[in-house]
């Protein structure tokens, strides 16, 4: 996603980091004399010590909360910059909305979400409930569209890992985050038949595959737009 900025001209005043985790110093690097807001609904993902930060004089600014609720004013940042977080939403349409609002015009929406084939291999294992859901990338453009963002364009990649072990495998999602937030996934624990019916189901070397999808659109141009705060106003 850095690397596609490359093409796009753009000096943004104001950078929006939506479902961030730890702030990115990549971005700041790239644009050193914008305004940083890392964005994230857990607060400990956001600074080492979970502190909740609200500062809108500093060019790095914290701030925990919803990505489908964003507590910024309209039309506030330039660019908004969302990688690997929309997939956590059951459905990203309310956050693209919220996207496009604080949006100026003539702003930036990159992103970077898994799409439909993503962990195929443990989805067949394992079942389709035990396994998260993917929005399709024709989707995803729809919604775009919907939301009121202009020229979307999207495209995609598959990623396919080969693990040592069914339990290398699981341990690597696990570490790094990859579980189901699906509403309707089993509750109680599957206990030791189910894992031996799994680790069987995924074999010696087992492979996972995620479908990277990029998407980028724009805010359209409107000349009547005028912005004077960044954060809305809040009690």
């Amino acid at each position: 996603m850095l690397e596609r900025l490359d093409y796009v001209r753009l000096e943004p005043a104001r950078v929006l980091d939506a479902g961030s985790g730890p702030p990115r110093r990549e971005l700041r690097r790239r644009y050193p004399r914008a305004m940083t807001i890392a964005l994230d609904f857990s607060l400990p993902m956001l600074t080492p010590r979970g502190l909740f930060r609200w500062a809108t004089g500093e060019r790095q600014v914290s701030i925990c909360a919803d990505m489908q609720t964003l507590p910024l004013a309209d039309a506030s940042v330039d660019l908004v910059w969302s990688n690997m977080a929309l997939h956590w939403l059951s459905d990203p349409l309310p956050a693209l909305r919220e996207f496009s609002r604080v949006l100026l015009p003539n702003g930036l929406l990159m992103f970077s979400t898994l799409g439909p084939d993503s962990l195929k291999e443990l989805r067949a294992a394992a079942g389709e409930r035990r396994v998260h859901a993917f929005v399709d990338m024709h989707d995803l453009g729809d919604m775009l569209l919907a939301a009121g963002l202009a020229a979307p364009v999207m495209d995609m990649e598959l990623i396919t890992l080969e693990y040592q072990g069914s339990g290398t495998l699981l341990d690597d999602l696990r570490g790094s985050g990859q579980t189901s937030a699906r509403a309707d996934r089993p509750r109680g624990l599957a206990g030791r038949a189910f894992a031996e019916r799994l680790h069987r189901a995924l074999g010696e070397k087992p492979r996972a595959t995620f479908e990277v999808v990029y998407g980028h659109a724009w805010r359209s141009p409107r000349q009547d737009v005028k912005t004077v705060r960044v954060f809305k106003n809040i009690s």
